[in-house]
């Protein structure tokens, strides 16, 4: 089995690079649906936010409000680290049981948005950085997503900077091109996966 993490700055295309993998054959662990999951209505998780947070955090059926949540940790980093230690046990924990699921020889591709700002790249055999440059990203969260340029450079400037990313990455998928650019970048990127995966193999057999 390879472990792969991938990444990207918000609007570099990240999405559409774990879609293109999961169709050759990745099984995808997607790091927020399960930050979602942990947080549910009656999980430890969730109990565990509204201790920390207040019930003012939840919305009136009983869920999360995440905008409420996001605006209380958005603007303050020791709130922020506050719900950090309580979400990256819970989706680390659950990240590694979806792992282990996986069928013997599997390339794992775990999608994680926040991989450089939490310092995990050590956690995978390969980390995989889909790569665009600010004018690329900043156009497509206006165009794409209906951001101001205000909200677009706020949240772009929230994630770790684009060298900061390249600096943990052992492939790099350029998308600042067309989709047909990226399709052809990830079928020369799963070919090698396999061969890692494959070497990996023959090295825990011999």
């Amino acid at each position: 089995m390879l472990s792969v993490g991938l990444t990207g700055g918000i609007g570099a295309g990240k999405s559409e690079a774990v879609r293109l993998l999961a169709g050759r054959g990745a099984v995808v662990v997607d790091s927020d649906r399960i930050a979602r999951e942990v947080v549910e209505p009656g999980t430890p998780g969730l109990a565990a936010v509204v201790a920390e947070f207040g019930s003012g955090v939840l919305a009136p059926d009983g869920s999360l409000d995440r905008a409420r949540l996001g605006g209380i940790v958005f603007a303050d980093e020791e709130r922020r680290r506050a719900l950090n230690a309580i979400m990256h046990p819970l989706v680390a924990r659950r990240s590694a049981e979806l792992q282990a699921a996986a069928p013997p020889g599997a390339v794992v591709v775990h999608d994680v948005p926040l991989l450089a700002e939490n310092g995990l790249a050590g956690r995978y055999d390969a980390v995989v950085v889909v790569d665009a440059s600010e004018r690329t990203r900043r156009a497509r969260l206006l165009s794409t997503r209906g951001m101001t340029g205000q909200d677009a450079d706020a949240r772009m400037a929230a994630q770790a900077s684009r060298a900061e990313r390249l600096a943990i990455a052992d492939f790099v998928l350029d998308n600042d091109g067309s989709l047909a650019d990226l399709e052809r970048q990830v079928s020369a990127l799963w070919e090698k996966l396999i061969e890692m995966g494959t070497a990996g193999q023959a090295r825990d057999q011999s």
